[in-house]
This record gives structure tokens, C-alpha cells and sequence, in this order.
């Protein structure tokens, strides 16, 4: 491709390049110490639902023939 010789065309796509604002944001505002617990709270529920649901899940997830249950025998099965 061949490459223009002229000057750009508009100065401000030129200098846009090179624009940086002088606009800063406004100071972030420090936690306070009833924040920091209550996100460390919340962090530590999340994690207990998620490992008690992957206990609690764990035995469905096995594979095999581990019958470990017993069967019901009813009542008529008996004779009575």
C-alpha cells in the first residue's frame, strides 16, 4: 500500500495521541472495620454452602455397587 506524504488532516486526531486528561478521580473511600467483617462473613458463608453442598453431594456421586442400605420387606410379605 502506498503511504500518504500529506499531513493529517485534522490536528486534533493527530494530538489525540498524545492527550492525556488532567481530570483525577475522587479518593476512594477507606472500609471501615464493620465492612471488612462483614465481607470476610459473607466470603466464609459462600465457601461453608459450597463445601457442605459437595459433602453433602459426594455419596450421589460415587459410582459402584455399593449397596449399603437395606431393603423394606412390607408387612403383607409376611403373611399377616
Amino acid at each position: 500500500m502506498f503511504r500518504r506524504r500529506e499531513p493529517v488532516p485534522f490536528a486534533f486526531v493527530a494530538e489525540a495521541e498524545r492527550y492525556r486528561s488532567n481530570v483525577t478521580p475522587p479518593p476512594r473511600d477507606r472500609a471501615s472495620l464493620s465492612q471488612i467483617a462483614a465481607r470476610a462473613l459473607m466470603g466464609l458463608t459462600v465457601t461453608a454452602g459450597l463445601v457442605g453442598a459437595l459433602l453433602f453431594g459426594m455419596p450421589s456421586l460415587q459410582t459402584g455397587a455399593q449397596n449399603t442400605h437395606h431393603t423394606q420387606q412390607s408387612e403383607a410379605r409376611e403373611g399377616r
